[in-house]
């Protein structure tokens, strides 16, 4: 009898192994993704079918997006407030521009105020005085959130903010921040603060979701002001870390209508994690003083497109003179290598610089793999030196710049749920170019030479790793 239950579960346990490499073949978003699934479940379905059903699924399911087709409370009132955007849409928008209109279902807005925040230091004076000057409500999510110094300091700004009568809402990734105390939110609460994690896994329905993440940094006072950027809530952000040493980041503070597309992605997630719906100002302010032209790009795993790495090649094939790339996690895929080696072979000063020391081992291993046909097709890869470099930033000619979430990995083009802010302003673009000009200066230049010159158990650790790409 236990020899035929130990036969039967075997035999199951193939059978399913089976059933998923199908699912895999006709589900998977890249061939590599599938591949490697196939293989695995086929041959080790003991390991690998449990690893799929927690880390292969290709889509996020059950959110619900303003901007989708489904008529829904949430498209209602994006109706009305899309109404009172007419004035502050740019017309006509290029076809660069409309392509990225089309990725982001969102329009190209004029009258923005867009200033560049570099490092921690100047980005929490800003997001703490943000915080000091909101009247009505503050929208704030972050990936990771951490009690240290700096989460109690944000702590306290929020507290004399609820003192007010400040309506806060507050949204965090459970796993980001997963070592965060119980009770760091409980004075906030108290106060009447609304806090809630993502929850990408929540419910018995969506219990396979958790390798999905929201990795989203967001700041939103009422409906006037937002800050977008790498930076999350901890202290090595400030560059206070023992192992990190020196932190180089980048986040953006816009005004104008622009923050109604930050605010609209907060909201959407809020509904997802919450199931509210919360009342918020959707009354667009003009700084035609300043007249930056702003697209907010929200992507995720929920879209109908892999809208982040379409993002990325769209930028990439619209470079004419220079495209200037930084990301602290580099292994795209594969549309994204070949645009970046077409790009260089056209004659574009194509530059990526990514850090010098890794803090994933996986990650920093993989590009390995392919650094050599990036480097012989005229690529320029920099390591930059004087600490850990996380910022998320696009030069595109002296036209655009991107300021955002994505990093240049699978996991921000497809498991994580991003935003990028896209600027098609010349002097907007200047500031960018400045600013990686002076980090630049503090790179070394990646040879061809020291690829290959590294022992052959470097290169077959390398590979191995890029096979991991999918679910990294």
């Amino acid at each position: 009898m236990t020899s035929w239950l130990i036969g039967t579960s075997i035999m199951l346990i193939h059978l399913m192994g089976i059933v998923s490499a199908i699912m895999a073949l006709m589900s998977s978003r890249t061939s590599q993704g599938a591949v490697a699934w196939i293989v695995s479940l086929m041959t080790f379905p003991y390991i690998a079918l449990p690893a799929y059903w927690f880390f292969g699924r290709p889509r996020f399911y059950g959110y619900v997006t303003a901007r989708g087709a489904k008529d829904n409370v949430l498209r209602r009132v994006l109706r009305r407030y899309r109404n009172n955007m007419k004035p502050h849409i740019s017309l006509p928008a290029t076809p660069d521009v409309q392509a990225v209109e089309q990725l982001a279902m969102m329009p190209l807005t004029k009258g923005n105020h867009a200033e560049l925040l570099i490092d921690g230091q100047a980005t929490f004076a800003s997001l703490f005085a943000g915080i000091d000057e909101a009247k009505d409500y503050l929208l704030l999510q972050f990936f990771i959130v951490r009690d240290d110094r700096l989460g109690r300091e944000l702590e306290a700004h929020l507290l004399r903010a609820a003192e007010r009568g400040v309506r806060i809402y507050f949204l965090y990734d459970e796993l980001g921040s997963r070592k965060l105390r119980d009770n760091y939110f409980k004075e906030l609460a108290g106060a009447g603060a609304a806090i809630s994690p993502f929850g990408s896994s929540r419910g018995f329905k969506h219990r396979f979701q958790l390798n999905f993440r929201n990795h989203r940094k967001i700041m939103v006072i009422d409906g006037k002001k937002g800050w977008v950027g790498g930076l999350n809530v901890g202290v090595e952000y400030l560059g206070e870390h023992p192992r990190h040493g020196p932190w180089r980041d980048t986040h953006l503070k816009l005004q104008g209508p622009g923050v109604l597309g930050l605010q609209e992605a907060f909201w959407e997630d809020w509904h997802w994690a919450t199931g509210e719906v919360i009342t918020l100002n959707w009354h667009a302010e003009n700084h035609a003083q300043e007249d930056h032209q702003v697209v907010i790009v929200p992507s995720g795993p929920a879209d109908k497109h892999d809208t982040a790495s379409l993002l990325v090649q769209q930028l990439i094939h619209s470079a004419v003179d220079r495209l200037w790339v930084t990301s602290p996690y580099f292994v795209p895929d594969q549309g994204v290598q070949d645009a970046l080696r077409l790009a260089a072979m056209r004659g574009v000063d194509v530059r990526v610089m990514i850090p010098e020391r890794p803090d994933h081992l996986l990650v920093f291993l993989s590009a390995f793999s392919f650094l050599p046909d990036m480097l012989r097709a005229g690529v320029k890869i920099y390591r930059y030196l004087p600490g850990f470099l996380h910022q998320k930033v696009m030069l595109i000619d002296s036209d655009a710049a991107t300021v955002g979430t994505v990093n240049l990995d699978n996991r921000s083009f497809r498991l994580n749920f991003e935003v990028t802010a896209y600027i098609p302003s010349q002097d907007f673009a200047d500031s960018v170019a400045c600013m990686l000009e002076k980090d630049f200066a503090h790179c070394r230049r990646v040879t061809i030479d020291e690829i290959n010159s590294r022992p052959l158990w470097k290169k077959v650790v390398s590979r191995a790793a890029y096979l991991t790409a999918p679910i990294q």
